[in-house]
C-alpha cells in the first residue's frame, strides 16, 4: 500500500531546463511522484508516474534502477524525466529506490530480498483507478536488469520486458571489469556475504535461464563498446533463451557505451515499440 505520495515540482528554472532536456511534451503530458510504500512491512522510497490525463486505463510498467544503496539512486529531477518519459507513451510506471535507500527502511541486498521491493510494487495498482492492473511491463538498467532477470523467475505476470546492459554474470564481471572489480570490493563487505561463489551464483540468471517465465518476451540491448557491464553477458543469456525457446531480441549497438549515450533516440524507438506491441490492448 502506499504509505505516502507527493507530486515532484520543477521551479522555472528547472522547467526550462526539463524542457530542454527531455522537451515540453513530456512535462505537460505526465504527472510523476515521489513515493513511499511498504514492502514486507519496510517503509519503500520510490517513484509513480502516470499521463496527465488520467481519464482512461494504462498499462503498468515496473522500473529498476541500477546501482548499489544511495549510488545510483534516481533523484528527483531524473525521475521526472526518466519516467515522466513513459508514462507521456501511455503507461503507469512503478519505480523502487529499494530497500535501505533514499531514506528507506532496511537492507539492499543486491539481488536478495529487494526482489519483494518489485514486486510489491504489483499491488499498488489497485489503489490507483487509472491503472489497468492485468497489462504489465518491466524494465532494468545494469543492476536493475539483474533484477529484472531474478524477479522474471517468479512470476509469470509481465506481457513484456526490457533490459538494457544488464547483468546475467556477476562474477565475470566481477573479475573481468575493472569499474566492478572497485565496486564489489568496496560494497561486498556492507553486504557481510559469507559465500562469494554462492552470492555471485544465485544472482546470475545464466546460471538458472530455465526458472525464467516462458511468456515473457525480453527486448535485450546493449552497447558492443560496454565497460562496465559486458556485452557478452546479453550473448550468453541470448543464447540460453534459444535453447528454451523464450520469445526475445536481442540487439549491439556497436558503438554503444554502459549508458548508450550516442543511440539515445534509436534505444528510446525500440523500447516504446515493445512496450506497445505486448501492452496495448488491440
Amino acid at each position: 500500500m502506499f504509505v505516502t505520495r507527493e507530486k515532484i515540482r520543477l521551479d522555472s528554472a528547472q522547467t526550462r531546463l526539463f524542457e530542454n532536456s527531455w522537451g515540453k511534451e513530456i512535462f505537460e503530458k505526465s504527472v510523476v511522484e515521489k513515493i513511499t510504500y511498504l514492502s514486507d512491512g519496510l517503509k519503500i522510497k520510490g517513484f509513480l508516474a502516470y499521463p496527465a490525463d488520467v481519464s482512461g486505463k494504462y498499462p503498468c510498467v515496473i522500473w529498476c534502477r541500477g546501482g548499489y544503496g544511495d549510488a545510483g539512486a534516481t533523484d528527483d529531477f531524473t525521475a521526472r524525466g526518466l519516467f515522466g518519459q513513459i508514462a507521456s507513451w501511455g503507461y503507469v510506471v512503478f519505480a523502487t529506490q529499494y530497500r535501505g535507500n533514499a531514506g528507506g527502511e532496511g537492507t539492499d541486498e543486491f539481488g536478495g530480498s529487494d526482489i519483494n521491493d518489485i514486486l510489491n510494487l504489483v499491488p499498488l495498482a489497485k489503489e490507483l483507478p487509472f491503472a489497468n492492473e492485468k497489462l504489465w511491463g518491466i524494465e532494468g538498467w545494469s543492476r536493475g536488469g539483474m533484477m529484472t532477470h531474478l524477479t522474471l523467475t517468479k512470476t509469470n505476470l509481465f506481457k513484456a520486458a526490457i533490459v538494457v546492459a544488464g547483468i546475467a554474470n556477476v562474477k565475470r564481471n566481477a573479475e573481468q571489469s575493472v569499474f566492478m572489480q572497485k565496486f564489489y570490493s568496496q560494497k561486498m563487505s556492507d553486504l557481510k556475504v559469507e559465500n562469494l561463489e554462492e552470492f555471485f551464483s544465485s544472482r546470475s540468471i545464466v546460471n538458472f535461464p530455465e526458472k525464467l517465465s516462458r511468456t515473457t518476451p525480453l527486448l535485450l540491448l546493449h552497447g558492443a563498446k560496454d565497460n562496465r557491464v559486458s556485452p557478452r553477458d546479453s550473448l550468453d543469456l541470448s543464447q540460453k533463451l534459444l535453447e528454451l525457446k523464450i520469445p526475445f531480441r536481442l540487439v549491439v549497438f556497436e558503438d554503444g557505451d554502459h549508458f548508450l549515450r550516442g543511440q539515445k533516440d534509436e534505444v528510446n524507438r525500440l523500447r516504446k515499440f515493445w512496450l506497445e506491441k505486448y501492452l496495448k490492448e488491440k
